[in-house]
């Protein structure tokens, strides 16, 4: 996993595209915010692999990553002026941990042995957009900026020698962002929400379905299923096809 780099040509078309999106936005007849957090039970599955290297690294059996279940937070801030987009601030951090008897090679460096790997992976958006149908049917359209930070190591002991390889990578690109939902009844929607960017065989997507609920006493809760997911095409020599997905709870207070 290393540093995507997109370029200024490929950034601009996207904001480009999702300009073209919003060119007739509709606005909200309140003003709201919204402040939550949760817990994402997710499961990592997938491939690394450094040009060169003989084969992929394979994240769960190989890394010995499994799931955990990681936190995340988010503030939601709607009002009614017309033009000006409403914004979403919304953070996740995930972290594994994998130690084990394992065998890899990775960069040109062969682990093998008793295997202690680390990987932290945090993303924090910056979503604005416009409410384009807001009644019994919703769409939102806007465009997302992530800061996307990525902190691993992989470390092994044979024989007392002892072999290490870690990177730290930090992007802010944007993503086209979108809502879908319905809401049956007053206080109850039901959504698929999509932040995606794809240029040159790289992709970067985060998918969210959920069903959420606002009480009369200002408290909502949340829970659905998300899935994120990273590819990389020969980046940097590197090649990925990494996700991590499962279901998440959360709560809420909106005033």
């Amino acid at each position: 996993m290393t540093q995507n780099r997109f370029s200024a040509k490929s950034l601009l078309a996207t904001l480009l595209l999702a300009g073209g999106s919003l060119a007739t936005p509709a606005h909200a007849d309140t003003l709201s915010i919204s402040v939550g957090a949760g817990g994402w039970n997710e499961s990592p599955s997938g491939t690394i692999q450094k040009k060169g290297d003989p084969a992929k690294v394979d994240v769960e059996k190989q890394l010995l990553f499994s799931s955990e279940t990681q936190g995340y937070f988010f503030v939601t801030f709607e009002h009614f002026v017309p033009l000006v987009p409403n914004v979403r601030l919304l953070h996740t951090s995930l972290s594994h941990n994998g130690s084990g008897s394992s065998s890899f090679v990775f960069d040109g460096q062969t682990f093998s042995g008793n295997v202690v790997n680390d990987l932290k992976l945090t993303t924090t958006d910056l979503i604005a957009y416009y409410e384009i149908l807001d009644n019994i049917v919703s769409l939102d359209l806007g465009v997302t900026v992530r800061k996307l930070d990525i902190d691993y190591t992989f470390k092994s002991t044979s024989g007392g020698s002892t072999v290490t390889s870690s990177n730290t990578v930090s992007q802010t690109v944007p993503m086209l962002y979108a809502l879908v939902g319905a809401s049956p009844w007053p206080d109850l929607i039901v959504s698929g929400e999509i932040n995606y960017l794809s240029y040159a065989g790289n992709t970067l997507s985060d998918i969210t379905a959920k069903v959420a609920y606002t009480t009369s006493f200002f408290v909502g809760f949340e829970a659905g299923y998300r899935k994120q997911t990273i590819t990389l095409d020969d980046v940097d020599s590197t090649n990925a096809d990494i996700t991590f997905d499962g279901l998440f709870v959360g709560a809420y207070v909106k005033f």
